[in-house]
This record gives structure tokens, C-alpha cells and sequence, in this order.
């Protein structure tokens, strides 16, 4: 095998890792989160929506995309079918139209505490340390910041 045939073998590819093991995780909270109405994304939003609620922040829809990675095309549809389930509101602020905020109604808040389980029962039944999780984790937020931060690569 030449240096060019291992460089573009797929289990040699950072990106497929990261892609496998994306897929496994969100397959690993799908049943989960079955039990509360949500799909993974929702979750996120939420996640979010929980944690600015708890600080007494009232997000924009566009803090929220910025929190979460997301454009407004892929946010709006979360939101949408959230705001149908009345777990949270949307509304344009009276200050500035072209700016929409985010609130969390009762039913929202209320499904904080039914969701408080899903770290935990995700987790279980795995024979991973969590020393070895978090230092994965800040691994992958690293990485995150170099690729957010580096120059567009040459095309």
C-alpha cells in the first residue's frame, strides 16, 4: 500500500471518526429522548433554553443559532415545532421587529425535570471512566476552536 493509499484509507479519516461516533451518540439518546417528544436537535435547543432560563436570560434566536452551530434555516424548524408543543415562545421584541426572542413556557420548564435523567441513563451500562469523558470532551472542544478559528483551507 503506497503513502497516498493510507492517507485516503476511511478508517484512517479524523472526519469519519468523528462522524461514526456522532452517529453512535445520537442513536445511544434517540430512545431517550423518544420518551420525552423530542428529537436530538430539539434536545439541544432546549438544553439551551433550560440553562438561559436558570441565569435569567431571555435568548434571541440568534444567540441561540450562534450557541448551537446552527444557520436560521435549520433553527427555524426546530423552533417552530417546539413552539407547537408549547415548550417555548417565540416573539419579535418590541424594541427591534427584526429581532425575534425566545421564552420558555411552563411546559418547557416542567420538562426540565423529566429530562434531568438522560446524562445519567445515557451513560449507563458503558465501562468508560468519566475522567476519560471529560478529557474527551475538552479534546473535542479544542479541536472545535482551531477549526472555527483557522484560515479557510485552499481550494
Amino acid at each position: 500500500m503506497t503513502d497516498n493509499d493510507q492517507i485516503l484509507a476511511l478508517d484512517n479519516q479524523i472526519c469519519f471518526a468523528l462522524y461514526a461516533a456522532n452517529r453512535a451518540v445520537t442513536a445511544r439518546y434517540r430512545p431517550l429522548l423518544e420518551e420525552l417528544g423530542l428529537t436530538y436537535p430539539q434536545y439541544l435547543v432546549m438544553l439551551v433554553m433550560w440553562e438561559a432560563d436558570r441565569e435569567g436570560i431571555k435568548p434571541r434566536v440568534s444567540d441561540l443559532g450562534a450557541r448551537l452551530r446552527l444557520d436560521s434555516g435549520t433553527l427555524t424548524p426546530l423552533l417552530k415545532r417546539l413552539e407547537q408543543r408549547d415548550l417555548l415562545q417565540r416573539a419579535r421584541l418590541a424594541e427591534d421587529e427584526r429581532v425575534v426572542g425566545l421564552r420558555l413556557t411552563n411546559a418547557g420548564r416542567a420538562l426540565r425535570a423529566k429530562a434531568a435523567n438522560v446524562p445519567g441513563r445515557l451513560m449507563c451500562g458503558l465501562d468508560i471512566e468519566p475522567e476519560r469523558l471529560l478529557s474527551l470532551r475538552q479534546e473535542l472542544r479544542s479541536l472545535l476552536e482551531v477549526l472555527e478559528t483557522a484560515e479557510p483551507s485552499e481550494r
